[in-house]
């Protein structure tokens, strides 16, 4: 591993410096340095060793630390400016926002819109087509997006003689700086619509409805979001168009209740389907289906029917069905049937008039 230069020797300072002349040093060095004025091959390299010396030295900790024994720690690298905000701001400071960002000052992209609907059960489940209309700002009709009205012209921005950017002078701790921004009388255009268009009154832009097909996947649920990309809102100027998210909404169903991918249904038993069993007729996502209760089925018990859920999202899966048994306990009663009961009562060993009788009989089925 090859040995680092000393700090101190990096930025051209003895080791008795005060911090004024430190922080002058670094200034000097890392302006001088910098890869975006210096273009040879070690400036790079350079740059970084003086930003990694000035992050030591200018701090009396560490100072204090590499004094003693020669290092501290890791370098810091572009991220270990101290007090003047890291690379990124060093870099904004000699050239301005427009140039840290690689000159990105284009059309300006649309405002994204959301689109709440609401869907049943069942269109959730299996999914569906669905048209949409959406008031959005679209490219005026009139001027065809150039904010002037038709036969007439632009002129030639004024203020930055059609450059569409103006040039600032900057205070900054390397000295002087011409930060490039923006012209704010044409917007970085370059050119003044002499008459602008009635219509969309010089924007270029003019809100209209549009009618669109939503297709939903089956195995959607409530508070999902459809992406439509480009359908958004027209940027100004001719910029492009940001996207419209549909945010989905699900009704609840009368019969199922639905817990992700799975759905449960309350199955309604006499005390009689309970205790002799039955075959009933239930119904499901895909129809009417026979199912099996065995004799002595007590109220709570849960049948589990795989594949009879809601279908996963791009997936050939379905969820399962859960069929819960729930014992309805008879609250009037005709004659006869009091009757009965009190005949069973008897054949179950209690005495025909005990108040306990009902409530064994809730007990024993989950009442």
């Amino acid at each position: 591993m090859a040995t680092k230069r000393d700090y101190y020797d990096i930025l051209g300072i003895s080791r008795g410096a005060s911090d004024v002349e430190i922080k002058q040093a670094f200034r000097t060095q890392a302006r001088k340095y910098h890869p975006d004025v210096n273009k040879s091959d070690d400036a790079h390299a350079r740059f970084k060793e003086i930003n990694e010396a000035y992050e030591v030295l200018s701090d009396p900790r560490k100072r204090s630390a590499y004094d003693r024994y020669g290092q501290v720690g890791q370098g810091a690298g572009f991220e270990g400016f101290s007090d003047l905000g890291g690379f990124a701001d060093i870099f904004e400071t000699f050239f301005g926002a427009g140039a840290r960002r690689g000159g990105q000052r284009g059309p300006q992209r649309g405002t994204d819109l959301r689109y709440d609907m609401s869907i049943s059960f069942q269109d959730a489940v299996f999914g569906t087509e669905k048209e949409i209309e959406v008031p959005v700002l679209q490219i005026c009709t009139k001027c065809d997006g150039s904010g002037a009205e038709p036969g007439s012209g632009s002129t030639t921005c004024p203020r930055c003689h059609g450059s569409g950017e103006m040039r600032r002078v900057q205070q900054s701790v390397f000295g002087q700086f011409v930060n490039v921004v923006a012209c704010d009388r044409c917007q970085g255009e370059g050119q003044i619509v002499s008459e602008p268009c009635g219509r969309c009154h010089g924007q270029g832009r003019e809100r209209r409805t549009k009618k669109l097909t939503i297709k939903i996947p089956a195995g959607v649920d409530r508070g999902q979001q459809i992406r439509l990309a480009g359908e958004g809102e027209i940027g100004p100027k001719g910029g492009p168009p940001g996207d419209l998210y549909v945010v989905l909404d699900v009704e609840e169903h009368e019969t199922f209740k639905r817990d992700g991918y799975d759905i449960y249904y309350e199955l309604p038993l006499t005390v009689a389907q309970a205790a002799l069993g039955d075959d009933v007729a239930i119904p499901t996502l895909d129809g009417e289906k026979e199912l099996h209760v065995p004799a002595g089925t007590q109220s709570g018990r849960t049948f589990r029917l795989r594949g009879q859920g809601v279908p996963h999202l791009r997936s050939p899966e379905r969820g399962s069905m859960f069929v819960v048994a729930r014992v309805a306990i008879p609250t009037k009663l005709t004659a006869r049937q009091r009757e009965l009961f009190e005949e069973l009562a008897k054949e179950l060993g209690d005495a025909p008039h005990d108040k306990g009788f009902f409530d064994k009989v809730k007990e024993a089925f989950g009442g």
